[in-house]
């Protein structure tokens, strides 16, 4: 069986329709969280999301859209949430609320969780991969610092398969990766999209302009280019 590994669509479409066009054939998806938030199309990504009948977990930003805000959350990305939770009906809002904050599959052989086991709001960057944090899971799967990288263990595997909506590693190019579980091997891959759509949605919705030059250059201007002080505020 194969698996679609994806994580931190963050309501970019154009990103989202990319990478499943560009993805070898798969069994299933799973999203490692964030749905929606930053960017300007979260009914249509959520309407995909049914389509392709994608497994996810909820991220810190679905959470936001639904008025959970955690501490240090940052004006741009609140400004984004409020944004999005008026373009979400009755229904979009319902399935972000069902969600579970994580997941074992396949018969406890895959564990996602979106920041890090047992704490969903907290940033695991891939320098702190590490063997500590796999339970009883072959592969753990990672979203939220929007960094693709890859940990192999004795134990098992550490994965993020990056961000497809905004990445923040330096590659503006959205972020995936396959996993077989007959081998349990996992492949990173990026794929380009037409970013400039999605910058010009942002600039018709009047969103802030940060997020547009994320977009371009693969990093949020008050995010993180190396560990700084700002990494807890989004």
């Amino acid at each position: 069986m194969r698996i679609g590994l994806i994580s931190d669509v963050h309501g970019n479409m154009p990103a989202l329709a990319a990478v499943l066009e560009d993805m070898p054939d798969v069994n299933e998806y799973v999203h490692a969280g964030d749905i929606v938030g930053y960017g300007p199309d979260p009914e249509a990504v959520i309407e995909t999301f049914h389509e392709y009948d994608i497994t996810s977990i909820q991220g810190n930003h679905d959470r936001a859209v639904l008025g959970e805000f955690h501490d240090n959350f940052h004006d741009i990305p609140k400004t984004a949430a409020l944004w999005t939770t008026d373009r979400l009906g009755t229904d979009a809002l319902a399935y972000l609320e069902e969600l579970s904050t994580e997941l074992e599959l396949y018969d406890g052989r895959v564990r996602v969780a979106h920041g890090a086991p047992d704490k969903p709001n907290e940033y695991t960057y891939p320098e702190e991969f590490s063997a500590s944090l796999l339970s009883d899971e072959s592969v753990l799967v990672l979203g939220h610092t929007h960094m693709q990288a890859i940990s192999k263990f004795d134990d098992g595997i550490v994965v993020n398969p990056g961000s497809i909506g905004l990445p923040r590693d330096g590659d503006w190019r959205a972020g995936y990766a396959v996993l077989d579980l007959n081998t349990n091997r996992v492949d990173l891959h990026r794929v380009e999209y037409p970013k400039d759509k999605v910058q010009r949605r942002i600039e018709e919705y009047d969103l802030p302009s940060e997020l547009a030059d994320g977009i371009e250059h693969g990093e949020l201007v008050f995010g993180r280019t190396k560990r700084s002080v700002q990494d807890s505020v989004e």
